[in-house]
């Protein structure tokens, strides 16, 4: 082993050390580097259509398949995990009205923003002058991408990353930096002949093994989109109103899901006691209070409101 390669390998481990330190779960690292694969994927998804109203997703294709692009002079991306899965979840029964788990507590944004933050701040103190940049859903990186080829999982066929010690359950956040470090590869795809997510999505927007039609995602309808919910999907979101955890639930890897230790994904007790009157007698002051740190306010109080009658008319 040259010397070289002992600093690499020494970084890495003070990095991985050092994001466990900060809370999160898991850390991997992979050569900033053209994502060759994925480009004709992206495009064949694009063809087709799947990104829907998300216009935003055909945006900077060139910069979602090479984080070089994205910062100068870019040689690693570290990708770390959090997990999110709930200690206490709201009910989900036929009459319940649902909320997807990674909104329960604060907007997982402000969280990862401020633990990588931390994470930089000791790389950049540890090892001098390193030129980075923190990215959770603030630019396109395919971030599941880049967590598999660091061998933080694999690419499930409801396209979510699984960790094989803690299933799906996780955000994902990178830092992409010019410093020379030592890789992890990807591993296996352990989901086999499982279909359990296909079966399951009400909408049938897992079109085949690891393609998603977002178009159609109960998570799209409620979250993403604009516009009216198309009247086809009318008694197909199963009270979903915010999100949804449909193919998630379903997964055999999620029986290792492990309650989360981070106190802002907490289920706060004013949402923990909300009923279906609630939801539907909420207030556009009720909703600005409740949800002022909340993924749920990406939707606006007309957005939910939308969300809310289309579910109960559908009943």
């Amino acid at each position: 082993m040259t010397t070289e390669d002992l600093v690499r390998q020494e970084r890495s481990q003070f990095i991985k050390a050092k994001a466990l330190e900060n809370g999160f779960d898991f850390c991997g690292i992979s050569k900033a580097d053209f994502l060759e694969s994925e480009a004709p994927r992206l495009e064949n998804w694009l063809n087709r259509n799947y990104n829907g109203a998300m216009g935003y997703m055909a945006n900077h294709f060139d910069k979602r398949l090479d984080p070089r692009k994205l910062v100068d002079g870019a040689k690693s991306v570290i990708s770390v995990l959090l997990n999110y899965y709930p200690e206490k979840r709201l009910p989900e029964g036929e009459e319940d009205l649902k909320l997807s788990k990674y909104a329960y507590g604060t907007d997982y944004h402000f969280v990862l923003k401020e633990k990588l933050g931390s994470l930089l701040l000791a790389i950049q103190q540890e090892i001098g002058e390193v030129s980075g940049r923190i990215f959770v859903d603030s630019a396109p990186v395919m971030d599941k991408v880049w967590a598999a080829k660091s061998g933080l999982g694999w690419v499930g066929k409801h396209s979510n990353l699984l960790n094989r010690d803690m299933g799906s359950f996780f955000f994902i956040g990178e830092i992409i930096c010019d410093l020379d470090l030592a890789y992890d590869g990807p591993i296996g795809d352990y989901c086999g002949t499982c279909t359990r997510c296909m079966d399951a999505c009400p909408t049938d927007a897992i079109t085949e093994a690891f393609v998603v039609d977002g178009s159609k995602c109960i998570s799209y309808y409620t979250i993403e989109l604009k516009d009216a919910i198309p009247a086809d999907a009318a008694g197909k979101l199963g009270n979903w109103i915010f999100g949804c955890d449909i193919c998630q639930d379903v997964c055999p890897w999620n029986r290792f899901s492990k309650p989360n230790t981070t106190e802002e994904f907490a289920l706060p007790e004013h949402l923990a006691g909300f009923t279906k009157s609630d939801w539907t007698e909420i207030t556009e002051e009720i909703f600005a209070e409740i949800f002022r740190r909340s993924p749920v306010k990406r939707t606006k109080y007309a957005g939910l409101r939308r969300n809310i009658e289309f579910v109960i008319s559908s009943e």
